[in-house]
């Protein structure tokens, strides 16, 4: 048994309890729910506090393995709506890991140059490197939900999006990449009260988008988009997760913990030394 799980965090694993599977339906997950964990914020706090440094170890294991020479390496893609907490996960869950390890992108509206190339073109350049874990806040879905919703797509092309995701993670997955793909679930209600938040702060008028208000007004629209992509491209290889976020702590917790199950599976290893240990210490002792 894996330390993990023997710490019983979680009363049942987050990976069995938010897994997509063929019959999913995301009005069914309560994003202000906490299943699982019986503590208050203050103890999930704790166990997100708690559990950084087996993260930084495991992150510090495969970077070494990237350094010896093996190419494995951990994809975090992280959707969700507007102010569902993307940026909160990547400063309080990926960036407790050393920073030389971590591999951040955001894919916004595409360049003119991106946009002479298939959709995945950009994707591909920003890929982590050998023993690196990468983080995409937005990424490649962006191109079958906001096409979708805003009709820049038909659904000849949609189909051909998500068999090219597919293809795409299922390679990745054979090349030695781990791809862990999180939806952070906020509802329309918590979503208001965030952005109204912003409004209210003068130091967080710079976090306010306008266009988010446009955007909130598809709400159905983007609901049934995330649903289609996700059972469209959860596989065996690559799964979504969709995770509550209506409870920050919470869902950081929860994607903590997601990312411990992934790099404990890969079980990175320190590579063993390319020289004669014992002859290099009497080297140094007569330095």
């Amino acid at each position: 048994m894996t330390q993990r799980a023997a710490e019983k965090v979680f009363e049942d694993s987050p990976e069995h309890l938010f897994g997509v599977g063929p019959d999913f339906s995301l009005a069914a997950v309560d994003p202000a729910s906490t299943p699982a964990f019986a503590g208050r914020k203050s103890d999930g706090k704790a166990v997100l506090s708690a559990r950084s440094s087996r993260l930084t170890r495991l992150q510090e294991r495969l970077f070494a393995e990237g350094r010896s020479g093996r190419r494995r390496s951990l994809l975090l893609v992280l959707e969700g709506m507007d102010t569902s907490g993307k940026g909160g996960v990547i400063r309080h869950v990926v960036s407790a890991v050393d920073v030389q390890g971590v591999q951040l992108a955001s894919f916004g509206p595409p360049t003119e140059t991106e946009e002479r190339h298939d959709f995945l073109w950009r994707v591909e350049r920003q890929l982590p490197g050998p023993g690196m874990i990468g983080c995409f806040d937005r990424s490649h879905y962006e191109d079958v939900l906001i096409h979708r919703v805003h009709g820049w797509a038909e659904s000849r092309e949609l189909e051909r999006r998500y068999s090219a995701i597919q293809d795409f993670e299922s390679r990745l997955h054979e090349d030695g990449t781990r791809v862990l793909k999180i939806m952070l679930h906020i509802s329309k209600t918590e979503q208001l009260r965030r952005l109204s938040a912003r409004l209210a702060d003068p130091t967080k008028h710079w976090k306010y988008d306008p266009g988010d208000v446009d955007e909130r007004l598809r709400w159905d629209d983007y609901m049934a988009a995330y649903e289609a992509a996700l059972v469209r491209t959860s596989t065996a290889y690559a799964p979504w997760y969709v995770v509550p976020a209506d409870n920050k702590w919470y869902s950081r917790l929860v994607v903590q913990d997601l990312m411990l199950g992934v790099l404990e599976r890969m079980d990175p290893q320190w590579p063993p030394a390319s020289f004669d240990v014992e002859a290099e210490k009497q080297r140094l002792a007569k330095s």
